[in-house]
């Protein structure tokens, strides 16, 4: 356990930064192999069975974990996004998806990390939420999208979800619970336990206070650069707090009147209405067109 634990901080905070590229070429196929011998090691005498080549894997995938490349992320989001429905139940009707994904499109090409591929899902719950996991799949519940008076609160909770991704703050998250779980598992971690701890965190995990301030902040810029009005993200939000009973998404969204008031800092008062979407009875009625279950 102390090997394991030795090698996961030696990988994870990686003192190695300040080493030439020509250094890091044998140094991390090094740190594989220690990791790998380390792994071998603490195993018990039955499980040593398994292959070296399975084992310096292994390491790699610790490496991987910790320095994680936009098309590892998006390759385990897209696994995470196979679990996921099959736990929930997707929106059929087509014309409401494409709906929801012209809107997170639109915004995604204006985010800080445009180059990965955005899904939008709309899911049919009636439960007020709305979520996001690694490698750009952003989740909308039906009944956000009913409480939401127009187009611009829809975007503006697209675009807070869009943060989440931005701020890569599945996989720190994916990290900090691996770790309260125990070093031995992370050190042997496989895409399996990833996509697991990917799905946990998805449905039942609320995200950090920090967190949700960076999504607030970056969903704000993103909602503004794709011409929508700013204005639209206070509203939505204050109308969350007079709600009697506490809907999911601020279970999971926590420190809400916090949020608020650093938002309101954040929009210049003279350009707050400035953009689109702000006409409640064009919503209303783009939404009853596309399904009348709606």
């Amino acid at each position: 356990m102390i090997c394991n634990t030795f090698f996961l901080h030696l990988v994870m905070f990686n003192p190695f930064s300040t080493l030439s590229r020509r250094s890091r070429r044998w140094v991390y196929p090094l740190i594989s192999f220690v990791v790998a011998l380390g792994l071998w090691l603490g195993q018990p005498v039955v499980a040593r069975a398994i292959s070296w080549g399975d084992l310096i894997l292994q390491g790699i995938q610790v490496i991987q974990l910790s320095n994680i490349s936009d098309k590892q992320e998006v390759q385990i989001g897209q696994q995470i996004d196979a679990q996921l429905r099959r736990q929930i139940h997707l929106y059929r009707d087509p014309r409401v998806q494409q709906y929801v994904d012209e809107i997170g499109q639109r915004l995604a090409v204006q985010s800080s990390r445009p180059n990965i591929p955005y899904t939008f899902r709309v899911v049919d719950n009636s439960s007020i939420n709305a979520f996001a996991t690694m490698g750009g799949f952003v989740y909308v519940n039906t009944g956000l999208m009913k409480l939401a008076d127009n187009e611009a609160q829809l975007a503006s909770v697209i675009g807070h979800e869009i943060g989440h991704v931005e701020g890569r703050h599945a996989i720190n998250q994916m990290k900090d619970l691996a770790i309260a779980r125990g070093v031995a598992s992370l050190a042997g971690v496989n895409r399996n336990t990833l996509v697991k701890l990917g799905v946990e965190l998805a449905l039942r995990r609320p995200n950090s206070r920090s967190d949700e301030f960076e999504a607030d902040q970056l969903g704000l810029r993103t909602l503004t650069r794709a011409g929508y009005a700013p204005s639209a993200m206070v509203a939505f939000m204050n109308k969350l707090l007079r709600k009697s009973s506490t809907p999911t998404f601020l279970s999971t969204h926590p420190a809400t009147g916090d949020r608020v008031a650093r938002l309101q800092q954040a929009i210049d008062p003279s350009r707050a209405n400035v953009g689109d979407g702000l006409d409640n009875a064009a919503y209303r009625a783009r939404l009853r067109s596309l399904s009348t279950r709606l």
